[in-house]
């Protein structure tokens, strides 16, 4: 393997980085006006000082309300741009999102919701866009904390929720379940899933119960913990759903506690939960960005898993970029199961048929640049 020696003001990599290359495509790798930043501290976003490489111009912004960005003739790119002014809105609600939609006064919504997504697949079927998205739904253990220290515990509640009812009935997206963290054609590379993707429910209930009852729990101690989750519909229709799977198939009786956003992410890194919902969206194309939040050196393993044999099987993925060795480290986490994967997300999209060069990535991301107005 040819080892990239990457150089950045006189310093360089310390170490082999299998998948360097797809970390550069991460925005945070996008450069900015060091000069611009010195010059005006932590204002250095303002329209009137922000100095940016893209193909357009910061304009305009208006906190919780818009950003405007104008073409930038200066862009490397410029002649094969072709809108020549974009408004963002930074729409928190499905609803608000697809109403502004409807009404002619947006062209591409963020999401679909759920509930909305049947009938505008029948009434505007050719406005409706999905794809595949690299991103997992996951319920994360509090792996310090007893009982969830138990593999077995971990192990029982996977293994109990039924993943086709949920991205069947209750999403109805094109989700795809999931039975490990690594999303499907990350890097390039699709995984082997674990013996128990292919079982039945009813097998899988079976072996729960099974494991739970050695454990300990049963219809005279029924397990009993707290399923935390940020406050929006989509979360609380999976977490009553998951909840009454468990309820009905291993006896559990999961709390359902919701907490916003900023209050339930401080609470995760304080680990202040006992089972708490998490999504993860692939940093960079590389199964590596999924594995490395649950290496116990890192700070964003919030679960506090720690296995020394999926450390050391990171570390060579990391260096080689190898698919075996993410391969063994995934094996691991499907039987440890630190957290439990339910689904694959997709990204879903309304777009006007008068707008072209839609092309959205796996990350959910698309860039004006490529759009175009189709004349109508």
């Amino acid at each position: 393997m040819r080892i990239l020696s990457i150089y950045i003001k006189g310093h360089s990599l310390d170490k082999p980085v299998g998948d360097f290359l797809q970390m550069l495509t991460h925005p945070v790798m996008f450069p900015i006006s060091e000069k611009a930043v010195k010059q005006s501290g932590d204002k250095w976003t303002r329209p009137e000082v922000f100095v940016g490489s893209g193909p357009y111009k910061l304009a305009e912004w208006v906190v919780n309300e818009k950003i405007i960005g104008v073409r930038n003739p200066l862009y490397w790119d410029n002649k094969n741009t072709v809108i020549n002014k974009v408004t963002y809105l930074p729409l928190s609600s499905e609803k608000a999102d697809l109403n502004r939609y409807l009404a002619g006064e947006i062209d591409i919504t963020n999401t679909i919701a759920a509930e909305s997504f049947p009938s505008l697949k029948k009434t505007l079927p050719d406005q409706v866009r999905i794809s595949p998205k690299s991103t997992v739904y996951f319920y994360e253990f509090n792996n310090k904390k007893p009982p969830f220290n138990d593999v077995r515990v971990r192990q029982a509640l996977s293994l109990a929720i039924d993943r086709d009812i949920i991205v069947d009935k209750i999403l109805g997206q094109g989700q795809l379940p999931a039975y490990i963290m690594l999303t499907p054609n990350i890097g390039g590379f699709n995984f082997k899933q674990p013996d128990y993707a292919s079982w039945t429910q009813e097998q899988r209930i079976a072996k729960a119960k099974k494991l739970l009852n050695e454990t300990g729990f049963n219809q005279n101690n029924p397990l009993t913990f707290n399923l935390l989750y940020n406050t929006q519909e989509g979360h609380k229709k999976i977490a009553i759903a998951v909840s009454s799977m468990w309820k009905k198939n291993l006896g559990v009786n999961a709390v359902l506690q919701n907490q916003e956003w900023k209050v339930m992410l401080d609470n995760m890194h304080q680990g202040k939960f006992d089972v708490i919902r998490r999504a993860w969206v692939a940093d960079y194309n590389s199964p590596m960005t999924f594995l490395s939040i649950f290496s116990s050196n890192q700070v964003k393993n919030t679960s506090m898993y720690e296995n020394v044999e999926f450390d050391k099987l990171v570390e060579k993925a990391s260096n080689n970029n190898a698919k075996d060795y993410y391969q063994q480290a995934s094996d691991i986490l499907a039987k440890d199961l630190p957290a439990i994967p339910i689904y694959f997300y997709v990204n879903h999209n309304m777009v006007k048929p008068y707008v072209g060069g839609f092309n959205i990535n796996t990350r959910g991301e698309y860039f004006t640049k490529d759009l175009y107005i189709i004349e109508h």
